[in-house]
């Protein structure tokens, strides 16, 4: 909140609207049902391929706070793609310059919600493999889903 958002010293309510707005959006699916991933366990399984590897890491865009949710910026589904890979907009804290570390991931899903092109994903899917900006483990299938959700 402090690096992203520009607050000095956010409060317990701006913390926990971006919390709760983050969740909201992470569960989206469940409440707005579509093709996959209609429940709990369909949405976080194929991120899991290893029941010991259950830390799932959410990264969030657009994130702004209630002064600029009256600002809404037309973007396309790869710049949003793109921008959910980037640290800055992960909810967790990580070293990626540390070199003495390899940074990857097992695999990931992102929920888009919207009116969105299919095609328009599956050239962002091809995109971002083509571009490598995503690093995959290198003992398993380099796994990306999206889920574009309607939100009513």
């Amino acid at each position: 909140a402090v690096e992203r958002l520009h607050l000095e010293n956010p409060s317990f309510t701006q913390i926990n609207s971006l919390v709760s707005t983050i969740m909201s959006s992470s569960t989206a699916t469940l409440r707005y049902p579509s093709y996959m991933n209609n429940d709990l366990i369909g949405l976080i399984a194929p991120l899991i391929p290893i029941p010991k590897l259950h830390f799932l890491m959410t990264g969030y865009t657009p994130l702004t706070t209630d002064q600029d949710s009256s600002i809404i910026r037309k973007t396309t589904v790869l710049d949003v793609m793109r921008r959910l890979l980037q640290p800055s907009n992960m909810m967790v804290s990580t070293n990626i310059n540390d070199k003495s570390v390899n940074h990857c991931y097992i695999s990931i899903l992102n929920i888009i919600q919207g009116e969105v092109d299919p095609t328009k994903v599956h050239k962002s899917l091809q995109s971002i493999r083509e571009r490598k900006l995503a690093q995959f483990i290198p003992w398993g299938p380099a796994g990306i889903q999206v889920d574009p959700t309607k939100v009513h």
